[in-house]
């Protein structure tokens, strides 16, 4: 039997009317939305009504895309790809040469105006690998720097490293993604840029010496928009000026400026180019690259007062971003200004990976919380001693309207050079953080350098917000101070001078101590019953507000996931083989922190610590040819309410 249909008019009436107007013609549309990806340090921002999502790494990682456009966006990145700067030498040295600087963003051009930008890059549903390129020591051998490290997106875009410079009139320097500038009176070549050959070009080449003989200044190191100048009798070259580009934030920025040559006593040095060249020195040590620029280091200049020669800055590191676009509803609103800004847990979070300014709008009243990072001590050559962490600051400050104030960014301690030239070894501790409140400034004190070769108290570790290790070979050498109490204690609140720890003591036959971490004291090299590095001291992690699962800000830790930072490097181990130091903690490397070596059978150079760790270096090898490994440059967070 067929059921009985019925019929309600009053329902049909209101049935009817409700399906009028728009409705009735189609159904609303879901949200736009952009492509779907984790990794990095998160960036959203807003361009003439554009929405952007930027990816900002200045450490290794992987960008995931975990999800496609649905189509009203592409399916497209656009990118930066800068590789490390390159090393300048010591004794008459030219600048270093830039790292190499590729990119997609439309419009980006060099000083001569000519297009630098490259195809587009789709993506799909992926991990894409990222490379980012560390910057090459100064002082790296007698005559000669480091060449930067290359930085890759995708393995399909590669940057290479910058050019070294070298010293002392000994040869020609380094080709790369921009060249080294020739040394003392041009008894070698000039670096070549774009080595090898990318359309459009990564680089340009380093500037000539002048021909004043003794008295003359090196070239400039070249930078990614224009080649290094030359140097003139009384004067050093001026580094090639960088490329400036918009993709972390709304603002442009330089990238990749070539390092300024060095100049004799009395003379002038060359400027850095801007984009994080170092200037070079005249007196003195030249000044390295900017950590996250690939800027290349300062050369270096005869000096008596510095037992014949100077040395030459270090490179900066490189850097990868890469931004599509997103739909315009976030997941919050942008009130202040500065640093990469993203939303996370009701909170916006400002991560400050290099020095700039947190500006806040007229209706801005909040407190704000906080965590400041210095940057990590270098570790020592030769049987060195670990760099330890840069101290841990963490708390509230209240933050009113219209407030604008400075945030500065620690550099890492420089790392430790041959014994051949002890002098090389400079001091190493890590540069203070700090932020400028309203309300006072929060300064964040550097890591603390591992104990070096030379006579005297320097056998022992340097003190600093954690202290560095003890030299080994030398028993009793002892760990330097930290600044603050054992372990961390109530989270959201560090003591006055911050968390950071001692580091170890070296004992015979030789291991060197670890680093101090903010989290614990570094461990003693040649520890009761083994020949082993001490390990550096473990790190912390971030608090819960800042950890964000689409962002990798941070590294790992021994507590396991990531989000962890200011470990102590790990000491060197001797005899060979022996178990070398780890980095934060005996599983490590972790936080970012440098061990002694990569390997027990590696020849014994330290490793540098990530950019933006805040930890300590590795300390170097047996023989005077192995250096320590440089400590990582420090990192600012600031959150609120959004």
């Amino acid at each position: 039997m067929a059921p009985i249909k019925t019929n309600n008019p009053a329902a049909s009436y209101f049935d009817f009317f409700s399906k009028t107007g728009k409705d009735a013609v189609t159904p609303e549309p879901p949200p736009a939305s952009g492509l779907t990806a984790t990794g990095g340090v998160i960036s959203d921002y807003e361009v003439s009504g554009t929405y952007y999502r930027a990816h900002v790494f200045t450490s290794s990682g992987a960008l995931n895309v975990t999800a496609a456009a649905d189509g009203s966006f592409p399916n497209a990145v656009e990118y930066i790809v800068v590789a490390g700067g390159g090393g300048a030498s010591y004794h008459r040295s030219g600048g270093a040469g830039a790292g190499g600087f590729r990119t997609n963003v439309p419009g980006v051009q060099n000083a001569a105006g000519s297009p630098l930008t490259g195809a587009a890059f789709p993506v799909s549903v992926s991990p894409y690998a990222i490379t980012v390129g560390a910057g090459g020591a100064g002082n790296l051998e007698p005559y000669r720097g480091g060449q930067g490290g290359n930085s890759v997106f995708g393995g399909s875009i590669t940057s290479t490293g910058g050019g070294y410079s070298q010293g002392a009139a000994t040869g020609n320097s380094g080709n790369g993604g921009s060249g080294g500038g020739n040394d003392w009176n041009n008894y070698g070549n000039a670096g070549a840029g774009n080595t090898p050959p990318t359309s459009p070009p990564q680089g340009n080449p380093g500037g000539d010496a002048g021909a004043g003989n003794a008295v003359c200044g090196q070239g400039g190191g070249g930078g990614a928009g224009a080649a290094g100048s030359n140097g003139t009798v009384p004067t050093g070259g001026a580094g090639g000026v960088g490329v400036s580009v918009a993709i972390e934030s709304s603002s442009a920025k330089y990238y990749a400026g070539g390092g300024g040559g060095g100049a004799d006593d009395g003379k002038t040095a060359g400027a850095g180019g801007n984009g994080g060249g170092g200037t070079g020195s005249a007196p003195g040590i030249g000044n390295s690259g900017v950590s996250g620029t690939g800027g290349g280091g300062g050369g270096a200049v005869y000096n008596p007062t510095f037992a014949g020669a100077s040395p030459g800055g270090s490179g900066g590191s490189g850097i990868v971003v890469v931004r599509y676009q997103i739909a315009q509803s976030q997941t919050g609103t942008q009130t202040a200004t500065g640093g990469a800004i993203s939303y996370y847990g009701s909170k916006t979070i400002h991560v400050f990976a290099g020095s700039g300014t947190f500006a806040a709008p007229g209706s801005f009243s909040k407190t704000c919380e906080y965590v400041i990072i210095g940057g990590g001590g270098g570790g020592a050559s030769d049987l060195g001693g670990a760099g330890g962490a840069g101290a841990w600051m963490e708390g509230t400050s209240a933050v009113g309207n219209s407030a604008s104030f400075l945030v500065s960014i620690g550099g890492g301690g420089v790392a430790g050079s041959p014994t051949s030239h002890p002098s090389f070894s400079g001091n190493g501790t890590g540069v203070q953080s700090s932020v400028a409140f309203p309300a006072g400034t929060i300064t964040a004190p550097g890591g603390g350098r591992g104990g070096y070769p030379s006579s005297g108290p320097t056998y022992a570790g340097g003190a600093g917000g954690s202290g560095g290790g003890g030299r080994g070979n030398r028993p009793g050498a002892s760990g330097g101070n930290g600044t603050g109490d054992p372990f961390p204690g109530t989270p959201g609140t560090s003591p006055a001078n911050g968390w950071g720890h001692n580091g170890g003591n070296a004992a015979n036959p030789g291991s060197a101590g670890g680093g101090g971490g903010a989290g614990s004291i570094g461990i003693a090299g040649d520890a009761p019953g083994s020949t082993a590095g001490g390990h550096g001291g473990a790190g912390i992690q971030l608090p819960t507000t800042y950890r964000n699962p689409v962002s990798t800000v941070g590294f790992p830790g021994p507590g396991g996931g990531g989000h962890w930072f200011a470990g102590g490097g790990g000491g060197f181990a001797y005899p060979r083989p022996n178990s070398i130091g780890q980095g934060g903690g005996s599983g490590g490397p972790y936080a970012g922190a440098g061990p002694s070596a990569p390997s027990p059978s590696d020849p014994g150079v330290g490793i540098t610590a990530k950019a933006n760790s805040g930890s300590g270096g590795g300390g170097g090898g047996s023989t005077n040819v192995h250096t320590g490994g440089a400590g990582g440059s420090g990192i600012v967070l600031i959150a609120y309410p959004t």
